[in-house]
């Protein structure tokens, strides 16, 4: 089992950064596909970012590419956002995630990570 805690969500004004954090137990995480997920309200859950268990693998979607970055410190078990320029159309509830494994193929798909944080809001105001 592994549990994921997020942190690092807040309420800022239009390009202005973040960085969020999510914590995981269990030992094995670090060789774990992690990813970071957002949902906006009346909106389905997409893709933000995804990393491979070392870091040197990273996929963004398109929306955030260039802005945000994903990096892990696999020796606290932590994978971070680090979200620059936010924009009003960033904001959205954001979820860390873990496959529990290590194939990084089809990494944007939710349905393909069984581990998932309880989320932490995120408002950017124009």
């Amino acid at each position: 089992q592994v549990q994921l805690v997020e942190s690092g969500g807040g309420s800022v004004q239009a390009g202005a950064s973040l960085r969020l954090s999510c914590v995981a137990s269990g030992r094995t995480f670090r060789t774990y596909v992690t990813g970071w997920f957002r949902q906006a309200p009346g909106k389905e859950r997409e893709f933000v970012a995804a990393s491979n268990w070392s870091g040197g693998n990273t996929n963004y979607a398109d929306s955030v590419k260039g802005r945000f970055t994903i990096s892990r410190d696999n020796a606290k078990n932590t994978v971070y956002l680090q979200m620059n320029s936010l924009k009003p159309e960033d904001t959205a509830v954001y979820y860390c995630a873990t496959k529990g494994a290590d194939y990084y193929s089809e990494y944007a798909k939710a349905e393909k990570y069984n581990y998932w944080g309880q989320g932490t809001q995120v408002t950017v105001s124009s």
